[in-house]
């Protein structure tokens, strides 16, 4: 059941910001579980060390990589790297991403285009380099990390470029799906909402919450219709059953992985 042995997958972000599971090191770690070997993507050394050491720990197999995933060149030979290394690709995870606040008025073009980048043409460029081994090799799974501010405002703040970017990802996976279905390719989206992961300490506090960690989290919490948030290992779990065999009729479309957030959360229509 959902076994990955004999796989190859490539995981953006494999990393964290801080201690703990992010999306990236816990759906990482999973894949691994299940019997891929996983080529692990980061751009800080020694959080994509903390994954690799974690994996290699459980007797699991896989190799650390550091890639600017905004840079065309770098993710070429990454994805060259990887190939190089256990001679096929079977899966890619586009994990990489990150919001700023803002508005029109008051965010800065500087910001804005940063925003698009980080959050769409990182994905864009996993998808430009694996693809063409995913075709010559006659299939091949891919899952982008969206968000829920990608499918609904927020009550309290706006983010109006990651909104955009994270909307953007949605349809750019389901295009993706449309062009390769018939190679064998499926393409799909999850999409995370109201997650503990390292973020919510370390970024997210610093941004929104005046560093108060604990009302942060509560917030949070009563935000989720669940009570909680979600964990990095909920998103993991998502990823890892669509790009199994078990979800192989899946393809252009989205798991949502928010609690009920986005159907009946605070400000839902």
């Amino acid at each position: 059941m959902l076994d990955l042995t004999g796989k190859v997958a490539i995981v953006t972000g494999a990393g964290a910001v801080g201690p703990g599971w992010g999306n990236g090191r816990a759906t990482a770690t999973l894949l691994a579980r299940q019997g891929a070997a996983v080529f692990l993507i980061d751009v800080v050394d020694a959080a994509v060390e903390e994954t690799r050491q974690t994996i290699v720990a459980e007797g699991n197999v896989c190799a650390a990589y550091r890639c600017d995933m905004l840079d065309a060149a770098a993710v070429q030979e990454m994805v060259q790297a990887c190939l190089t290394r256990f001679k096929r690709l079977d899966i890619l995870v586009n994990n990489v991403g990150g919001s700023d606040p803002g508005d029109p008025v008051g965010m800065s073009e500087a910001v804005w285009d940063r925003q698009i980048d980080f959050n769409l043409k990182t994905a864009f460029l996993g998808c430009k380099y694996a693809l063409p081994v995913m075709v010559e090799q006659g299939g091949g799974a891919i899952v982008n990390l969206s968000s829920v501010s990608g499918m609904r405002n927020a009550p309290d703040r706006s983010h109006v470029a990651y909104s955009a970017s994270k909307a953007a990802v949605i349809q750019f996976s389901r295009s993706i799906a449309g062009t390769y279905v018939k190679q064998g390719i499926r393409c799909n989206t999850v999409v995370p909402g109201l997650m503990h992961t390292p973020l919510v300490e370390h970024r997210l506090a610093r941004q929104v919450s005046g560093n108060d960690v604990e009302a942060l989290i509560a917030r949070r919490n009563a935000q989720a219709p669940m009570g909680r948030m979600g964990t990095g290992w909920d998103v993991a779990h998502a990823v890892l059953f669509l790009v199994s065999d078990e979800a192989g009729y899946i393809t252009g479309t989205e798991i949502v992985v928010d609690g009920g957030y986005t159907t009946f959360g605070p400000g839902a229509a």
